[in-house]
């Protein structure tokens, strides 16, 4: 196959073979069209083609059918029976069913690996996507963030970010005057926004042990790239928390990995299916992010292909990033449904021997209009593309398949038992008990010292009082106003209310320290 991923055949009788050239694949992609009309099994055959070449790959399997690629297909499957006429018409001789290396990550634990972050990596810009948070409340997150570093707080869990918050009401006062006004209420409404995040599920994402983002850039002792799966079925059901994690893994790859400007095959692959979910509502600030982490990434060696049902799901700015396009059949049936359809046409290179429209609206299940980068990075002409079939299974494996791999994974153990070292809301609360203890024995030592200036008072009181001849019995003499008080607010503090002022003022004194 050369340098590059076999897609299909094209040209009159599908016989002109088509290639994603792996030199240009970091120059990232995308794979559009309307539901069932075969954007999963492009999905599939290009992961493949990747593996094949070496090339690391990480997915998510919106549906569970990409969990098929760690089994290899067969003929009397019923979902590949159809495709086998196929491979002769394109001319893909050397087609042979086959099993890719695979991982499978969940956010959740239960069908792979957990996949962990830490509240610092996620940072406050997606934590606040994430917890749509207003402007006001992504100020206050951030101060935490800061404080986080000038206290030596770590913010590992959800958890140590509650412990923050918390202790940023108690010390709003101080904190405002350096910071900003931090107001009661906005901490309450991002600590409802956490407890939402719990219910969601999201309290799993974040701890420890991290993803090491070389576990999904390895290879299989055969020289293939491993797949990396993120089982996104029960994730889809949170969409604000399917996108942003993807959209966090995708900027830590940003930042973590060297410069190694263009090279002969990507390093990573990175698949963003349902990719209209990164942009519906996302904040402009949030945009330009992603705008700069797709013109950036490439030089880094990853190239991003984004799955989509219409190329308008994506912003502009970014869709004239990706060179190489998969595009499936588009309905027309709207105004906007024609406006989507001459932009997709408007973005491929012209072929005099195609009408690009016309072709987009009436391809088939399993057909594209195909456009990938040649020499020089230019676009190639569009091309009615007849798609491969998969080598791998179509659809999901069984549960008891999904154990057996899972506990081959060479990831197996590393990830499984979460790590709670100390971080915030541990130090915050040994805090306030050192502070508590110190209360308790300051109010120990004042009520001794209470104790001690009784009997003191006691004993003044013996020394002065005289012996009656005729009675023999001590007559005290009258106190003085001072004494009388003293002696009622002396009764006082011993008391039960008493001992509240003194906890309650040492407590203050304590907490300030």
């Amino acid at each position: 196959m050369g340098n590059g991923v076999f897609v299909g055949g094209a040209g009159p009788d599908y016989g002109e073979k088509q290639y994603l050239d792996l030199g240009y694949a970091n120059r990232h992609g995308l794979v559009a069209g309307a539901t069932g009309t075969g954007k999963t099994v492009t999905l599939q055959i290009l992961t493949e083609g990747f593996s094949a070449a070496g090339v690391p790959v990480f997915l998510a399997d919106v549906k569970g059918d990409l969990s098929g690629l760690a089994i290899a297909g067969r003929d009397t499957h019923k979902l590949h029976s159809p495709f086998m006429d196929r491979n002769a018409t394109i001319g893909f001789d050397t087609f042979a069913y086959d099993a890719f290396p695979v991982c499978f990550w969940d956010l959740f634990g239960e069908q792979g690996h957990p996949v962990r972050t830490t509240v610092t990596e996620m940072g406050p810009l997606m934590l606040s996507r994430l917890m749509d948070l207003s402007e006001a409340q992504e100020g206050i997150l951030n101060i935490a963030f800061r404080l986080s570093d000038e206290e030596g707080l770590p913010l590992l869990d959800l958890d140590d970010l509650r412990s923050m918050l918390a202790w940023m009401g108690e010390h709003r006062k101080d904190l405002s005057l350096r910071y900003g006004n931090i107001s009661v209420a906005s901490i309450g409404a991002i600590q409802r926004r956490l407890l939402v995040l719990e219910n969601e599920g999201g309290g799993g994402m974040f701890g420890e042990p991290a993803l090491d983002l070389a576990d999904l850039m390895q290879r299989a002792p055969d020289g293939r790239g491993m797949i990396n799966i993120l089982a996104a079925d029960k994730l889809m059901h949170s969409p604000r928390l399917y996108a942003t994690f993807l959209l966090w893994l995708l900027s830590e790859l940003f930042e973590e990995l060297p410069e190694v400007g263009d090279p002969d095959k990507p390093r990573l692959v990175f698949f963003f299916d349902e990719a209209h979910l990164l942009f519906d509502g996302a904040p402009k600030a949030l945009i330009d992010k992603v705008e700069q982490v797709a013109r950036l990434i490439r030089s880094k060696g990853v190239g991003v292909y984004f799955v989509t049902q219409s190329p308008d799901d994506i912003p502009e700015d970014i869709l004239g990033q990706l060179g190489n396009r998969v595009q499936h059949a588009l309905r027309a049936f709207t105004a906007r449904d024609r406006r989507a359809l001459r932009l997709a046409a408007e973005t491929y290179r012209d072929n005099p021997a195609l009408d690009i429209e016309q072709a987009i609206r009436t391809v088939g299940v399993g057909e594209a209009v195909t456009s990938f980068l040649e020499r020089k990075g230019a676009p190639g002409m569009a091309q009615r593309t007849l798609i491969r079939p998969p080598s791998s299974q179509l659809g999901p494996i069984t549960p008891a398949e999904r154990r057996a791999i899972l506990g081959a994974s060479p990831q197996a153990g590393k990830y499984d038992t979460p790590v709670d070292r100390d971080s915030a809301h541990e130090i915050l609360r040994a805090r306030a008990e050192n502070a508590a203890k110190a209360a308790e024995q300051a109010e120990r030592a004042e009520e001794e010292a209470e104790a001690q200036a009784r009997e003191h008072s006691a004993g003044r009181r013996y020394s002065g009082t005289r012996v009656s001849r005729s009675t023999s019995k001590p007559v005290r003499r009258g106190k003085s106003f001072g004494e009388a008080m003293g002696d009622m607010v002396m009764k006082e503090l011993t008391g039960t209310t008493g001992r509240r002022i003194v906890r309650g003022v040492l407590g203050g004194l304590f907490r300030g320290r």
